[in-house]
């Protein structure tokens, strides 16, 4: 019996093929979104030099809030309220945009 050479094939090619599905691609989209607000705000916090804890406070929210959005672990996207009240206590700009 002979025997099949492995392929392997990168993840950009998988999920390049995955982005062909339209409900594979609205997911990934959507995951990219929430990862690209977690690295926002994880990034304005480390620029301030706030700690979670300080940044919560200043937000009125939780520590643990703040963690799950950094970390992008809270399957849903944050509101509108509650980013424009980070960019306020990080003394940043909201900017929003919807591309073409």
């Amino acid at each position: 019996m002979k025997k099949k050479k492995d392929t392997f094939v990168s993840l950009s090619e998988v999920v390049k093929k995955k982005l062909k599905n339209p409900e594979f691609e609205k997911h990934y989209r959507r995951e990219q979104i929430i990862n690209s607000i977690a690295k926002m705000i994880h990034d304005i916090r480390k620029s301030t030099g706030m700690t979670q804890s300080q940044l919560a406070k200043k937000v009125q929210t939780t520590q643990p809030v703040i963690a799950r959005l950094e970390g992008g672990r809270d399957s849903r996207i944050p509101s509108l309220d509650l980013l424009m009240r980070i960019a306020d206590a990080a003394g940043a700009k909201l900017d929003i945009r919807l591309q073409a």
